[in-house]
């Protein structure tokens, strides 16, 4: 004790406790990678202080922005897995592995978006390219609108899923995931594929008329 000039096992009983300073929290590495016009919100807070969050848009981000790439570490299973998002895998060196996100320091911000239940709340589509992972919007984002994303058709078909997801509350997804007979998709014409999006749906249209 600077006070009494003492050096004392606890605290000094004439002079009291230290006033103790807390270091600063430094925030993880995947929330210091979030774009400054996307905000995380909590939506829920579970047993043991668990948070569930979400990604939202703080301004307008227009259709076809792409995110990315994910960022997790390449693995044969999953260490952590979250029903309420995606289950990512590549194919690097004609192997297929997991992106798998133990924690936050092991991602970047991608790995808060949730999955989309159905067409109407999906925001962002989800594809390899290259060995890597990316997020493209399939329509504008409004500002407080979260992103939710599911599969591309072939990336779906990749992961051995459906082009659509529709989920109910009570649902809970197995691994790797297994989605409900699509509704109302999006059919091409011209070979019957369905798609989760119109611009999905563009896109393939636009390969048939080049092969024409």
């Amino acid at each position: 004790c600077e006070d009494c000039g003492k050096s004392l096992i606890g605290e000094c009983k004439l002079h009291g406790p230290l006033i103790r300073a807390k270091d600063r929290a430094i925030p993880s590495r995947a929330r210091l990678t979030l774009p400054h016009y996307l905000t995380l919100r909590v939506l829920e807070l579970r047993a043991g202080n668990q948070q569930i969050l979400g990604v939202f848009a703080k301004k307008v981000i227009q259709k076809r922005t792409q995110f990315g790439p994910y960022v997790g570490q390449l693995s044969t299973k999953l260490t952590c897995y979250d029903e309420s998002r995606l289950v990512l895998q590549v194919l690097k060196d004609g192997g297929k592995y997991f992106l798998d996100t133990p924690n936050e320091d092991c991602g970047n911000w991608m790995m808060f978006v949730r999955l989309a239940r159905n067409q109407e709340e999906q925001t962002l589509v989800a594809y390899q390219h290259c060995g890597e992972v990316y997020f493209t919007t399939v329509k504008p984002i409004e500002p407080h609108t979260e992103l939710k994303v599911w599969y591309a058709a072939d990336y779906a078909k990749f992961m051995e899923a459906s082009a659509v997801f529709i989920k109910e509350e009570s649902d809970v997804s197995p691994l790797p995931p297994v989605a409900k007979e699509p509704v109302d998709p999006w059919i091409c014409s011209s070979c019957g594929s369905t798609f989760a999006t119109f611009a999905l749906l563009e896109s393939h249209q636009c390969i048939h008329k080049d092969r024409v």
